[in-house]
């Protein structure tokens, strides 16, 4: 994909989407680190399916902390790993009180020194909480940029680091949103809908089967 296919592909993303937001639900900062945390190896769906319950009462670390393990394992059962998701969670609680003053930081040296927090989680609150134009290389994301001939690489970093390089300024700050709707809802893992997506013409995936009738 070269230089005018990519700001093809990106203009064409943000005509039909201007202003995307992850639909992850959350009202503070806080509260999108915990869902964040809560996503891996989760649909967002059953993410806010659990925080909507879990926020309702405890929406801080310390009523986080106050729940306890056994506590907070019960509103959060219904999602993956929750076990080891939920000692993550009360570990950084914690971290945050105690080093933080209850206040999620800002710097990404800060974020990855909590407990579960990776370089991905980091940039995603970095980019949805903070506004910086990060890239959080998930499945999709890593999908899309090998697919689409975007930012081929064999591993997420190198991937990132080809996505932040070859996008043009004017769209990284919402282009993972983008990229992750356009791959969890068009350019499907199994089964890409070629043949109803709006950036095909500009993408060097050749679908191998013609569109259903």
């Amino acid at each position: 994909m070269n230089r005018a296919q990519i700001e093809t592909f990106f203009a064409t993303l943000k005509a039909a989407n201007p202003h995307p937001q992850t639909e992850l639900e959350f009202a503070s900062v806080f509260e999108l680190l915990v869902a964040v945390l809560l996503s891996a190896q989760a649909t967002d769906v059953g993410v806010n399916k659990a925080t909507r319950k879990l926020f309702v009462v405890a929406n801080t670390p310390q009523k986080i902390l106050d729940l306890g393990l056994v506590g907070l394992e019960a509103h959060i059962k219904t999602i993956g790993l929750y076990h080891s998701k939920a000692r993550h969670l009360m570990e950084t609680c914690r971290m945050l009180v105690d080093q933080f003053d209850a206040a999620v930081p800002r710097t990404r040296e800060e974020l990855e020194s909590l407990p579960g927090v990776g370089r991905k989680t980091a940039n995603v609150v970095l980019n949805v909480a903070f506004g910086e134009p990060t890239m959080a290389v998930d499945t999709h994301l890593f999908r899309l940029g090998n697919r689409t001939g975007l930012a081929p690489g064999k591993t997420p970093r190198e991937v990132e680091d080809r996505l932040l390089k070859r996008i043009p300024g004017a769209y990284l700050v919402d282009a993972h949103h983008w990229l992750i709707l356009h791959g969890r809802y068009i350019c499907q893992a199994r089964k890409p809908l070629c043949w109803q997506c709006a950036v095909s013409a500009v993408c060097d995936f050749k679908p191998k089967t013609p569109a259903p009738t």
